[in-house]
């Protein structure tokens, strides 16, 4: 009896190793992570995402005079954080719902072609001693053609229901709107321009997202993968120091998948922002002054007649130093904890199969 739950428990722990990314974390893990992850990148670089959106606003608006400008104010701190509370619940409940659908999405993408979850793209032998997932990802391991995809329709889709939010976000950060608080916006924007209002550069919103989502969740996976080998390679020993799902040297292990899954964010976030920066600035002309540009293709020429192609470069540097940090802090803050979230849940398994 004893022999026979004992080897359960361990066959029970083997094999979780390929699947407790989406069998063992409930979505609301994902949720919360993904809230948490999103919120705190959302306060911490709000600064940088308010002279993005004053940078494209206008062609006569460049960095240097902009930051001059509210730093000459008096009070400089409070200017470089407004619109905190739309853009943290924008980001937080954004991220929440895109990691959610992402996790979701590329869960039943693994279940449904288990070749490509039950091994790393190298060997179709899956039932080899040592551990499958020698990566520090909590995601089931997916095509670059599935990537793609589950990350562009998981942003989509987060980015629809959050429009509303998104509308408010950026035009608390620009200089063109007094507003006084979300319900004061909201009533202006309603009053002024109907439902409508509320979903302003949509279009756009999707082109820039849709793409970026998806190359960012393919850049990221294969720079992960590569940072694995190289870490892998160059460290003696170093099986236990990558696979997260080791339980010896979990200390060295948490310190090296903190530091892959920040490196890979950056990395991921430059290369997908440098390639949709022209959808951004689209996006932010559509959303600020939505009588002037009627629709994404009236922009785009109006844009190329009035600012030249320039325009579509607006705030380029701004942005991929914010969507670098934030993507890497948002990333490690959530696979630390989902991955967390599910070494206690398989722990907590464990005792109950062992009693």
């Amino acid at each position: 009896m004893s022999h026979g739950t004992t080897s359960a428990a361990s066959s029970n722990r083997s094999s979780s190793n390929s699947s407790s990314s989406g069998k063992r974390a409930h979505p609301y893990f994902h949720f919360l992570a993904g809230l948490t992850s999103g919120v705190s990148s959302a306060v911490l670089l709000q600064p940088a995402d308010l002279l993005k959106t004053r940078v494209q606003q206008s062609r006569s608006s460049s960095l240097v005079p902009v930051l001059k400008s509210i730093l000459s104010g008096p009070h400089p701190v409070a200017a470089l954080w407004r619109g905190t509370l739309p853009s943290a619940l924008r980001t937080g409940f954004g991220s929440a719902l895109y990691f959610t659908s992402l996790s979701s999405l590329r869960q039943v993408l693994a279940n449904a072609t288990p070749a490509a979850a039950g091994n790393d793209g190298h060997s179709g032998n899956s039932t080899s001693s040592i551990p499958v997932r020698k990566s520090s990802s909590v995601l089931p391991k997916l095509s670059n053609a599935q990537n793609l995809i589950t990350g562009a329709s998981a942003r989509v889709f987060a980015g629809f229901v959050l429009m509303p939010v998104t509308v408010i976000k950026v035009r608390y950060e620009s200089d063109l709107y007094a507003y006084k608080s979300i319900a004061s916006a909201s009533r202006s924007i309603y009053a002024s321009e109907g439902l409508k209002g509320f979903f302003s550069g949509f279009g756009a919103t999707a082109v820039r997202d849709a793409p970026y989502a998806g190359l960012y969740v393919v850049f990221y996976e294969a720079c992960k993968t590569r940072l694995n080998k190289l870490l892998s390679s160059s460290s003696p020993g170093s099986g236990a120091a990558v696979d997260v799902s080791d339980g010896r040297g979990r200390h060295a292990s948490f310190a090296s998948s903190a530091t892959i899954n920040a490196s890979s964010g950056v990395l991921a976030a430059g290369l997908a922002t440098s390639f949709t920066n022209p959808f951004d600035a689209v996006k932010t002309r559509l959303q600020l002054m939505p009588g002037k540009y009627r629709n994404m293709a009236h922009a785009v020429r109006t844009m190329l007649k009035e600012d030249g192609v320039k325009s579509f470069f607006d705030g380029l540097a701004l942005r991929m130093g914010r969507k670098a940090l934030s993507s890497a802090l948002a990333w490690t803050v959530y696979e630390e904890l989902i991955g967390r979230a599910e070494r206690f849940v398989e722990r907590r398994d464990g005792d109950k199969v062992i009693v």
